[in-house]
């Protein structure tokens, strides 16, 4: 029996993913599964660029404000999510498509999570703390020391993925991208079709300055300050998320407003090369401009999915 058949629509921020598969959507007779990994989290919906409520009034989202701002929500958890929305919607014959940034987000879905062993908690909390004394950086460079593979895919920021790689490398010996080799990912559950939109690098960092500035004038610094107030600290892996972190800055009196937007439209920008960087890395992703190749895309996706179902 062959796997269902599912859209990806991925790129990097500001690329025109929501719109462009809102418009498949449309012309498919699909819903959207979101994956993305800061619009699960209820409350933060101008510093994500959520879909707006009459998009969502359009086409049914799925798996966007499903969990608070202090939870912790995994690629695991998204996969598991995912799979059961996906199910709901093929089961009412309805087709599929996935939208998101989160590049390991989509991996988890297509292709599952490699199997990595599990971590002692003395190993991880000597990691944790070790990582208080010495700072992100150091972690960073310890870990390029014994897997510079993975490290090199890594911003110092993303603390829990060098302590899980140095964790993983300190119980078995083998670093964790040799697993993420030697196991692949399990075996997939769908048949997609990848989508990713190819945006010129000068009109993408553009399309990102004029989102920044848009987010700041629909009202991110009220979006912020009201987290804050409801008692979501800084400390929270939502609040550290870009945008956010720099909103909160300011609010708090460390930075100016005008730092806080450089600073927002500088981590996107890097952000979004980070995306690329991770999507370019797959080869199973076609490439094309949008809304230029709008017509070709519709096409395709139609041959896609009506190939088995006729």
């Amino acid at each position: 029996m062959k796997p269902d058949k599912i859209l990806i629509i991925c790129g990097p921020t500001a690329s025109g993913k929501s719109e462009l598969a809102l418009r498949l959507a449309l012309e498919l007779d699909a819903e959207i599964v979101n994956a993305d990994s800061m619009q699960v989290y209820t409350g933060l919906d101008i510093g994500t660029a959520k879909p707006t409520p009459q998009q969502r009034a359009l086409v049914p989202h799925h798996l966007i404000d499903i969990v608070p701002p202090d939870a912790l929500f995994s690629a695991a958890n998204f996969a598991e999510a995912a799979v059961q929305v996906i199910r709901d919607i093929l089961n009412r014959d309805k087709r599929v498509v996935v939208v998101g940034g989160t590049g390991l987000y989509i991996r988890a879905l297509l292709k599952g999570l490699v199997d990595s062993p599990g971590g002692a908690g003395e190993v991880r909390n000597g990691l944790q703390e070790e990582a208080g004394r010495i700072g992100n950086e150091a972690m960073l460079e310890r870990l390029r020391l014994v897997d510079p593979e993975l490290a090199a895919g890594l911003h110092p920021n993303n603390l829990v993925r060098i302590i899980r790689a140095l964790e993983v490398q300190q119980l078995t010996g083998i670093p964790l991208s040799r697993h993420h080799q030697e196991h692949a990912f399990a075996a997939r559950r769908y048949e997609s079709l990848q989508i990713g939109i190819s945006v010129e690098r000068i009109q993408l960092y553009r399309r990102i300055d004029e989102r920044v500035e848009r987010m700041l004038n629909d009202g991110l610094l009220d979006e912020v300050r009201g987290l804050l107030s409801s008692g979501f600290g800084r400390e929270l892996k939502a609040m550290r998320s870009i945008g956010y972190k720099e909103t909160a800055a300011f609010l708090t009196g460390e930075i100016s407003l005008q730092e806080a937007a450089r600073l927002i439209k500088r981590d996107t920008r890097r952000y979004a090369k980070r995306q690329l960087t991770w999507f370019k890395a797959d080869p199973d992703i076609l490439w094309f401009e949008y809304p230029e190749k709008f017509d070709t895309l519709l096409e395709g996706a139609i041959e896609f999915f009506e190939e088995r179902e006729a």
